[in-house]
């Protein structure tokens, strides 16, 4: 404000200049002490400020766990987040693929065993039909666990029966159920990569964020604006006002 001031008794003594002499000295003491009383009619004539506030790091490591790349178009970096965004899209292509495949295999070896081996469905678990690709029938698996007196792990004959007409048949369920659980192995290395690409692009938008309120801190804001001012006792002044901020 200092500096607006001085430009501004600077202005209004060099336009005041033709009607004082320059050893008036009296009058222009008389000018300077009714510059309380001073009437301002501003008219801007140009105006550049930087209304822009600064970015939260917080909210950029959101918006990229949230969706991948949002975090950078937050922190003006979008040009280096459009690849997570990317990246994003493209691997819930490969989760929904690897699962669609996955679930239709589950369901070809599933219909296979009931067909071919006489299996049960109902109230089955994972393990179970695991186990049931590796054996010909329920005894041969029972008769191994009770040789090694894993008797907690045989299975009881009425619910969980199964029985392959011929070896062939049992390989080819095997080759079904490894096709469906390579798929899901697939979902999971996928989900993981989803998971790794937020982590990622949380980082890139922090520094983002950082390397932008940097930005906006070195940025000079110039004020210019003309106005009219009205002094009791001299004529009417033109008044240069220049504003300067880092």
């Amino acid at each position: 404000m200092a500096l607006v001031k001085k430009i501004s008794l600077l202005f209004i003594a060099l336009t005041l200049q033709p009607v004082f002499p320059q050893n008036n000295t009296a009058q222009l003491l008389e000018m300077k002490s009714n510059l309380n009383t001073i009437k301002t009619n501003k008219f801007e004539i140009l105006q550049s400020r930087n209304n822009r506030t600064k970015k939260k790091t917080g909210l950029a490591i959101l918006y990229s766990l949230l969706l991948p790349g949002m975090g950078e178009l937050y922190a003006d970096n979008y040009s280096l987040g459009q690849y997570f965004t990317i990246t994003d899209a493209a691997t819930w292509g490969v989760v929904a693929g690897y699962s669609i495949y996955g679930n239709n295999k589950e369901d070809d070896y599933k219909a296979y065993a009931k067909t071919y081996a006489g299996v049960n469905l109902n109230n089955k678990d994972s393990k179970y039909f695991a186990t049931i690709g590796a054996y010909e029938n329920i005894n041969e698996y029972n008769t191994e666990k009770e040789l090694y007196r894993q008797f907690d792990e045989t299975y009881e004959v009425e619910k969980y029966n199964w029985n392959w007409q011929n070896n062939t048949q049992r390989k080819e369920y095997r080759a079904l159920w490894k096709s469906s659980e390579a798929a899901y192995n697939n979902v999971r290395f996928a989900v993981g990569a989803l998971i790794v690409n937020r982590i990622v692009s949380a980082i890139v938008a922090a520094r983002s964020v950082s390397a932008y309120n940097k930005r906006e801190e070195n940025n000079v804001t110039w004020n210019i604006n003309f106005s009219t001012q009205q002094i009791p006792t001299l004529p009417s002044g033109l008044v240069l006002n220049i504003r300067k901020r880092f």
